[in-house]
Formats: C-alpha cells, sequence, structure tokens
C-alpha cells in the first residue's frame, strides 16, 4: 500500500472519530503539535528505528504527550502509530486529516500570489468570489511575488488561475515566435 493511501486511511479513521465525538477540529489542532515535533529528522529516525527497544520508543512519545496534554483519544491514536511502526508518515496523515476536516466543514483553501501585497478590501472580493464559484467557505492565504509583474496568480485545490502579466507576456513572445497573430 503506498503512502498516500495509507495516510488517509490513518486520517480518516481520525476524522471519524472526531466527527462522532464532535472534536475533530481539536483533533486536528492536537495532531499537528504531533506532527511539528516528530516530523524532526532526527526524532523521526529514533521513533522509527527498531534498533531502539519499542519500551524506549514508546517511553520517549508518552513524554511528548505529557507536554503537549492531548486529548487521550489524539494519544491512542499517534501510540498506535508508533506500535503499527507508521510515525514516519505523521506528517502525511495531518495533511490528510486537514483535507477531511475542510471538507466535513466545507471548507475550501485558496492561495493567492500577487506581485505586492493586497489590499484588504481586493482579498475581500477574491474570497467572495471564491466562495460564490465554489459555494463553501474560504480560507485565502496570500502571498507576493514580485516577479509577477501585475495581476493574481489564485490556486484553489489542483487548479491555478494565472492572471499575471509575467504569463501574459510569455504568451505574447511564444505567439510571436510562433508567428501567430
Amino acid at each position: 500500500m503506498n503512502a498516500g493511501s495509507l495516510s488517509r486511511r490513518y486520517a480518516k479513521a481520525l476524522m471519524s472519530l472526531g466527527v462522532e465525538m464532535r472534536s475533530s477540529e481539536q483533533f486536528g489542532k492536537e495532531l499537528k503539535q504531533f506532527a511539528d515535533i516528530i516530523c524532526d529528522e532526527v526524532l523521526c529516525d529514533v521513533l522509527s528505528n527498531p534498533t531502539y527497544p519499542l519500551s524506549k520508543r514508546k517511553a520517549i512519545l508518552e513524554e511528548i504527550a505529557g507536554k503537549l496534554r492531548p486529548s487521550e483519544t489524539v494519544r491512542n491514536f499517534v501510540m498506535l502509530m508508533l506500535d503499527r511502526n507508521r510515525i514516519t508518515i505523521i506528517g502525511d496523515v495531518y495533511r490528510a486529516y486537514v483535507i477531511m476536516t475542510d471538507e466535513h466543514a466545507g471548507r475550501i483553501r485558496a492561495a493567492v500570489t500577487s506581485a505586492r501585497p493586497l489590499s484588504r478590501s481586493d482579498a475581500t472580493k477574491i474570497k467572495s468570489a471564491i466562495e460564490k464559484q465554489t459555494g463553501k467557505e474560504v480560507l485565502l492565504n496570500q502571498n507576493t511575488d514580485e516577479e509577477l509583474i501585475a495581476g493574481t496568480v489564485t490556486q484553489i485545490g489542483s487548479v491555478i488561475y494565472d492572471g499575471s502579466i509575467r504569463t501574459q507576456l510569455a504568451e505574447m513572445r511564444r505567439s510571436l515566435v510562433d508567428g501567430r497573430s
């Protein structure tokens, strides 16, 4: 089984519990805390290394859990991942969990990149347009890239809408080189 489908299976299991317990948002925050710590290369190597006894690896994870103070459900979930030698995919599980949580809550994430920071008004207009198009609440992430010259590049999921001057100029160049008008 590939890591992507395995990550989704684990995320789906935790998501089911989160929905049932009405704690899916909280579980996501707690899972992120674990993922942020465990995804450290050295710690991940230690926790996934079978040369260290499982009891010692569990003790390390218990110490982390003691400091994070997660719900019992998330603590047990992460321990299960350790028991099943899946701790190395915790970052992927978290990313899959976020997608599932957003779907369940009727949200979508979008990224808008512009040459200069957008005004609050422009950001609101873009967010409203995406919400109207998708019928979902939009969590908008704004980035800047001076190389765009002007315009915006908007990504919604895997779909990219490129309205930048840089791309328009590149298309004009291709047209001129190819002899199209």
